[in-house]
């Protein structure tokens, strides 16, 4: 069992990785209490505001309104990458997608200023810029993505369809639209992290929406950081069940991907 441990390739059980993952939390924890600088506050002191934080009924307010919001950004942006990524199959289309994806590269910062205008002029609220800049930073990434898997296609898989008298249109309805639907599954639950990540820092540029975001910048204005600390945990866990729902949910519509690994 050791040799297997400390060699590489090494299989071990459900329950030994269990142990190693508890082993380098306990040893991490402790290093860390023992060990913290005067910036970092201790974790004894991070769970005590942890449990203060879960005691406040803000916080939950400004918790739904983070995952409302992120969740409705999510809905849209999956909807604009299915059209425009299955589009991408038409040549005319094609270079928009590509140009979509390229935009990853870009930063909100140098756009928040035009954002912040376009939607003014159109009579929008603070809500709507959030989810524009929201929809702006994860759609690419989306894009990115989804477009990948659909350009992987391989040809033997058109052509099958061809073989048996599909038309192009139907070709691409039953090769790309359903037979890569549980891709698009996986799309959202890798890209899930990205929204998730982006929801504080947008919510920086409408702070009177509300959200966790904005309950980060606040706390960060203060020396005591135990808040902050405790609200990344937070941030991070709801991440991590997200993450396995959908990797669920997945499971549960698609259950042929199991019978395939």
């Amino acid at each position: 069992m050791i040799k297997q441990l400390l060699t590489p390739f090494g299989v071990v059980s459900k329950r030994m990785r269990l142990g190693i993952i508890l082993f380098w939390t306990v040893l991490f924890i402790g290093l860390f209490e023992i060990f913290h600088s005067t910036i970092i506050p201790p974790p004894s002191r991070i769970v005590t505001s942890l449990y203060n934080l879960i005691n406040s009924q803000g916080f939950y307010d400004d918790l739904i309104a983070s995952m409302a919001t992120t969740l409705k950004a999510m809905f849209y942006s999956i909807l604009f990458t299915v059209v425009i990524v299955y589009a991408s199959t038409i040549q005319l289309f094609k270079p928009l997608a590509e140009f979509v994806s390229k935009c990853r590269y870009l930063t909100l910062t140098g756009l928040v200023f035009v954002f912040t205008v376009l939607i003014g002029k159109s009579g929008g609220s603070l809500g709507d810029l959030k989810m524009a800049l929201l929809m702006f930073g994860i759609i690419p990434f989306f894009v990115t993505s989804f477009l990948s898997i659909v350009q992987a296609t391989a040809p033997e898989e058109k052509w099958k369809g061809y073989v048996n008298g599909l038309s192009r249109w139907e070709t691409l309805y039953e090769v790309v639209i359903i037979g890569k639907l549980d891709m698009l599954f996986e799309v959202m639950r890798q890209n899930f992290a990205i929204s998730w990540m982006m929801i504080t820092m947008v919510e920086g540029f409408a702070m009177s929406e509300g959200g966790i975001g904005t309950l980060l910048i606040k706390s960060n204005k203060y020396l005591d950081l135990s808040p902050v600390f405790a609200m990344l945990i937070i941030i991070l866990v709801l991440g991590l069940i997200f993450d396995f729902a959908l990797s669920y949910l997945r499971n549960i519509l698609f259950p042929y991907i199991q019978t395939s690994k």
